[in-house]
């Protein structure tokens, strides 16, 4: 099993930039293919970002493309996700999750592990 735990939400103004930190434990981190999520009140988890297990490939949301940036190290059994030009509709919960498949998978039911959620918040 893999334990999740994301860290680095906050409440910021529209324009600025935030990290978000996934720290894993249990099984070996570079096994897994990883992503990140997003889930805002009322509506269904959507799909923000993803990484190979090697961190060669990475896929990206639309709405996110060119403003955030995923990353993870290995070494460091961490995932990242760099957000900068933040907007008020970023604003949700964001979680990290863990896949078998290598690839990076948009799909939230290629994910086996998830963490809790660090919160986002964006006022304008």
């Amino acid at each position: 099993q893999v334990q999740l735990v994301e860290s680095g939400g906050g409440l910021v103004q529209a324009g600025d930039s935030l990290r978000l930190s996934c720290a894993a434990s249990g099984r070996t981190f570079g096994d897994y293919g990883t992503g990140w999520f997003r889930q805002a009140p009322g509506k269904e988890r959507e799909f923000v970002a993803a990484i190979s297990r090697s961190g060669a490939d990475r896929t990206y949301a639309r709405s996110v493309e060119g403003r955030f940036t995923i990353s993870r190290d290995n070494a460091k059994n961490t995932l990242y996700l760099r957000m900068n030009s933040l907007k008020p509709e970023d604003t949700a919960v964001y979680l990290c999750a863990a896949s078998r498949w290598s690839a990076p998978q948009e799909s939230l039911y290629r994910y086996d592990y998830w963490g809790q959620g660090t919160q986002v918040t964006v006022s304008s």
